[in-house]
């Protein structure tokens, strides 16, 4: 068996941890231990909130945590907190922000809030038998969870619905309990995972105790009980939309503007391989909101890329039209969001993040969250059919490469200036960083 094969790796305390993975799998052991410590918080009752997050933590992984001011949405004004790594995101996100506040701003719209759960299970018998025993019974399955629901309902929320799904003709003896939910503020998936798993076990019982099936129908099998992050009825949509003759930027004539931008949108409403970028700077903006304000980015990236192809292609979530000389565009997407349990009341920056935007709740978080990835795609569009996308970010690259070259404030300062009026590529920095420092070779700046 290998060395690196360990047992009860989880019960070693964090410095053990730490040990046994700097032993195993760094190159210098010292320098990775010294470097995963330098990233503890300084303070303890933070670092081990931080620690009890996750399973076998080891450090902390920091992002950085950035503002994108002016946004107004729905005649308020907004800072949006964003969370992310990708260079140009915010500044994109600012910029669209101050763009649209002098031209109405952006406007949003709940369409739903509902969230689906199923009971996966197998039954063999009558479809017939078993879907007018099941709405006999139905009202057993809000009975049976009334203690789980009390403090949902209490808040406006609970169970909306219950179907039977027949599946047979997809997958042999295969059926569905399809549950909707409404979780007001909180995002829901323990609560209807909790739900889930009771309507199961009331299913077995009571095909158990009827004397409608035989031995072999009263065998059900449950597969398994599990909410569905594909949230296609809690629905958000953010809007932006001014006449015409607003819109001259960066050098162009409004109506050529409009002209290009609507192509390009369109162009992503029908092209899966440019969608896929599309809805990728969209989320940009959308997962920068949602990791700032503790939310579950892995289940809205992929309820929005499935909710891109419900049409049975790739499509994007934004569309545009100009009618009677207005330009509207507008972004549609389902956003199954939490401002309360989880994150939002346990890390201290996310509950900052959420009082920076007044401690909205779901409803209002939802337009937020929309409205960014809006503006994010509005800022990429305006770029690419204008002066092109790499203008702005290969700036954020130049300081990038400026870092790793360990350039000094000063040396920055001029590289900026050098770059003011050029895109600047890898090779230009490092050359032109070369002749600044005066030395022939990036393996000379090291000496």
């Amino acid at each position: 068996m290998s060395d690196k094969f360990i047992k009860g790796f989880s019960k070693l305390s964090k410095e053990g941890k730490i040990e046994w993975v700097a032993e195993h799998y760094f190159n210098n052991a010292d320098e990775g231990k010294a470097l995963l410590e330098k990233y503890w918080h300084p303070d303890a009752k933070t670092q081990k909130l931080h620690d009890e997050f996750i399973e076998n933590t080891i450090t902390n992984f920091y992002l950085p945590f950035g503002v994108a001011p002016n946004f107004k949405i729905n005649d308020e004004v907004y800072a949006l907190p964003m969370a992310i790594e990708e260079s140009s995101v915010v500044a994109a996100a600012a910029k669209s922000a101050s763009f649209w506040y002098e031209r109405g701003g952006f406007k949003t719209e709940v369409v739903s809030t509902k969230k689906v759960g199923h009971v996966h299970f197998v039954y063999y018998g009558d479809y017939n038998k078993l879907w007018e025993f099941f709405n006999d019974i139905k009202a057993r399955f809000y009975e049976d969870t009334a203690h789980i629901t009390a403090n949902m309902r209490k808040r406006g929320g609970g169970i909306l619905d219950l179907m039977l799904i027949d599946k047979n003709f997809e997958e042999p003896n295969y059926y569905q309990i399809k549950a909707t939910f409404e979780t007001v503020d909180s995002m829901g998936a323990n609560f209807i995972n909790t739900c889930l798993e009771e309507f199961a076990q009331t299913l077995q019982r009571e095909i158990a105790a009827s004397n409608l099936f035989t031995e072999e129908e009263k065998n059900i099998q449950i597969i398994m009980c599990i909410l569905s992050n594909y949230t296609p009825e809690c629905l958000v949509r953010a809007e932006v939309s001014c006449p015409v003759e607003f819109l001259a930027t960066d050098g162009v004539s409004a109506e050529e503007f409009v002209q290009k931008f609507e192509r390009a949108v369109h162009v992503a409403r029908i092209e899966p391989y440019r969608a896929t970028t599309h809805n990728k700077g969209i989320m940009n903006g959308i997962d920068a909101v949602v990791i700032a304000t503790g939310n579950d980015f892995r289940a809205i990236e992929s309820a929005c890329h499935t909710y891109a192809a419900r049409s049975g292609q790739y499509r994007s979530l934004t569309d545009c039209s100009v009618k009677d000389g207005i330009f509207r565009f507008w972004i549609e997407v389902p956003l199954a969001l939490g401002t309360v349990g989880g994150l939002t009341s346990l890390h201290p920056v996310v509950k900052l993040a959420h009082e920076m935007l007044g401690n909205p709740s779901a409803k209002e978080l939802m337009g937020i969250v929309a409205v960014s990835g809006l503006a994010q795609n509005f800022g990429a569009l305006r770029a690419l059919v204008t002066t092109g996308i790499q203008r702005g970010h290969m700036k954020m690259h130049l300081l990038n490469v400026l870092n790793q070259l360990e350039a000094t404030d000063d040396e920055k300062k001029q590289m900026v200036a050098h770059f003011k009026d050029k895109v600047p590529h890898y090779n230009e920095i490092v050359t032109a960083f070369c002749n600044l420092r005066g030395v022939a070779s990036v393996e000379d700046l090291k000496k």
